[in-house]
């Protein structure tokens, strides 16, 4: 078992949060170092996902003339794909890897979590009702939906541990999701029958400091005690 305590001062995490911005433009002369992103990274990979079944895929696109090919079909990636010091696709996966009984959640069940059988067993039980009858995932778009929520999950969680180390991030849902795919079948070599754009997110430094602090609601708007 885990030894490991949390020691982080809350103000330094809100704080944090205060500063992160989804950053338009980019210092392109600036770089996020490699052991920076693969800090970044590996908080996506210690994500919480449903079952733990981490129904994901992070593509880093950091070639010149795959960041052009993205353009036409992401309207809201541009100055992002220009500029960004590292560009990471999100991905999540389709009805052929999260379907109760595919070959995948085996492999996860089996072979990463390396549960005995009679937990499989259940362990397969429940992840069928959850489907069949919690959720009705009864469709591709139902279950590409849902594992798109377990992604988004990893996604504030690399934005927010670039915010705590001044880093800088954009999430992008501006783009084609049709002709995006289309592209990532025919340049990226993506299997996309088996995994699904959901998100674009851009990091580096910001070129210049937002005009304006936060704007929220008042915390006594969103939230109700009973």
């Amino acid at each position: 078992m885990s030894t490991i305590k949390p020691s982080i001062a809350k103000d330094d995490i809100l704080n944090a949060f205060k500063y992160r911005h989804a950053t338009k433009e980019f210092d392109n002369i600036k770089t996020v170092s490699k052991e920076d992103i693969d800090f970044i990274l590996k908080t996506a990979n210690l994500s919480p996902s449903s079952f733990g079944f981490e129904p994901w895929h992070f593509v880093v696109v950091q070639d010149k003339e795959l960041r052009e090919l993205l353009k036409p079909v992401a309207w809201g990636a541009p100055l992002k794909l220009d500029t960004a010091s590292h560009f990471i696709l999100g991905l999540s996966m389709k009805t052929p890897m999260v379907k109760h009984d595919s070959e995948y959640i085996m492999h996860m069940m089996k072979d990463i979590k390396q549960l005995p059988e009679d937990v499989i067993e259940m362990y397969s039980k429940f992840y069928r009702e959850f489907q069949e009858r919690d959720f009705n995932l009864d469709t591709d778009k139902k279950l590409f939906d849902w594992s798109s929520k377990q992604t988004y999950i990893a996604l504030a969680n690399m934005m927010t541990s670039a915010a705590l180390v001044g880093i800088d991030s954009c999430p992008i849902e501006g783009f084609h999701q049709e002709k995006a795919e289309q592209l990532l079948k025919e340049k990226f070599e993506i299997d996309t029958d088996k995994y699904g754009l959901s998100f674009m997110v851009a990091f580096g430094y910001r070129k210049t400091a937002p005009a304006h602090d936060k704007s929220r609601r008042d915390l006594k708007d969103i939230i109700t005690w009973k």
